[in-house]
């Protein structure tokens, strides 16, 4: 497990998935599936040359962030 991955979980408040340094794979799945996304939408972005705020704001518009 990443643990750049633990934080966000512990942060996300879901550090009772973990017991005795277990985390919950399918957790860690979800959280791949995620970056697996992000990834694909900013290389199928329409946009040949985009800038650093165009991403972040077509990565809130594809997952429904604020």
């Amino acid at each position: 497990m990443n643990k750049r991955i633990e934080e966000l979980a512990y942060d996300a408040d879901l550090l009772d998935k973990f017991r005795y340094g277990y985390f919950d794979p399918k957790l860690q799945k979800f959280a791949e599936l995620i970056i697996r996304e992000s990834i694909d939408t900013v290389l199928d972005s329409s946009v040949e040359y985009t800038t650093r705020p165009q991403i972040a704001q077509e990565l809130k518009e594809h997952f429904g962030v604020k």
